[in-house]
């Protein structure tokens, strides 16, 4: 009897014993599927992310080569048809082309900024004595702030080019467009005191990439008060073709030579090296042939691929 009871209860341990294990597998099993599926899920987020800003930086070549193609010649220049830009068309108007005797402006301008030349920017612009305007995006390092600072010190404008720089994030709609622009507006004033009220499209008012029409933009930079500027004259910067800095040169003199007003489209960011060398060269070729050299402001004349005043 005492063995048969013995021998039951050996039975009962063995039988826990194995439901033990299977539990602790079981558990163990889960365990490691759980983690395995968090793994696998946050490197699908990290591919999705950097195939977003990857998708960007597509949509910004494709802006460049499809306007490039349809309306740049093999020199970089504008067309006979129209002056262009390297991300849109810019409507030629009869009243801005250059009148013998008249006094040139040109407009020296910078998207993308601030970068690691910012500061080699400012600093040939400072030896040459001439004042530009920067459309900057929202970076918020010390190094960034203080490169805000310093355009605004040494009196050049300050101008919005949005806060992100992702086409897919600022032309998603109105509201996200809207808020990209409150958040820059907000932060550059939180930074320097000033509160920007110009801009720049990313891409250029006529860009080919935005999910919503640009004139509900337009409306809403109208009834803010927001003047945004495009461009008459590129540097061709911005191109999948690698320009040497004399060819950037002469891109730039090809144009202003047309327009009493030139407003060039130039990019500070860090692999615009380039453009910095060019810069100093440019500056000077400008000033020989009598350019008034000047930072936008509220005189300046317009030079927009849509109108402002067409968007009611």
């Amino acid at each position: 009897m005492e063995d048969n009871t013995a021998s039951g209860l050996r039975e009962q341990q063995l039988r826990r014993k194995r439901i033990r294990k299977m539990k602790s597998a079981i558990i163990t099993g889960m365990a490691v599927w759980i983690l395995a599926s968090s793994i696998l899920t946050v490197t699908l987020l990290v591919k999705l992310l950097r195939m977003e800003d990857r998708l960007d930086e597509l949509a910004q070549s494709v802006i460049s080569v499809e306007q490039v193609v349809e309306n740049v010649n093999e020199k970089g220049a504008a067309s006979p048809e129209g002056n262009v830009g390297t991300h849109g068309t810019v409507q030629e108007t009869t009243d801005n082309i250059l009148v013998e005797g008249e006094v040139q402006k040109v407009y020296l301008t910078f998207d993308d900024g601030p970068s690691e030349n910012t500061a080699k920017i400012l600093d040939i612009l400072k030896e040459k004595g001439v004042k530009a305007t920067f459309f900057v995006i929202g970076q918020e390092d010390e190094r960034s702030k203080e490169l805000y600072q310093r355009i605004v010190a040494e009196g050049h404008t300050l101008g919005m080019h949005s806060f992100s720089h992702k086409y897919s994030v600022i032309y998603e709609s109105l509201e996200s467009f809207s808020e990209d622009v409150a958040h820059l507006q907000s932060y550059l004033a939180e930074v320097t005191g000033i509160t920007p009220e110009i801009m720049r499209f990313p891409g250029g008012s006529r860009n080919q990439v935005s999910n919503t029409d640009m004139t509900e933009f337009i409306r809403f930079l109208n009834g803010k008060g927001i003047t945004y500027y495009d461009w008459n004259v590129a540097s061709g910067d911005a191109t999948s073709q690698a320009y040497t800095p004399d060819e950037l040169v002469e891109n730039v003199m090809g144009d202003v030579v047309r327009f009493e007003t030139s407003i060039v489209l130039m990019h500070d960011a860090s692999n615009k090296s380039s453009t910095v060398e060019a810069l100093g060269p440019m500056i000077d070729k400008l000033q020989e042939m009598g350019a008034e050299l000047l930072p936008i402001d509220e005189n300046t004349t317009l030079i927009q691929q849509i109108p402002a005043d067409s968007v009611e």
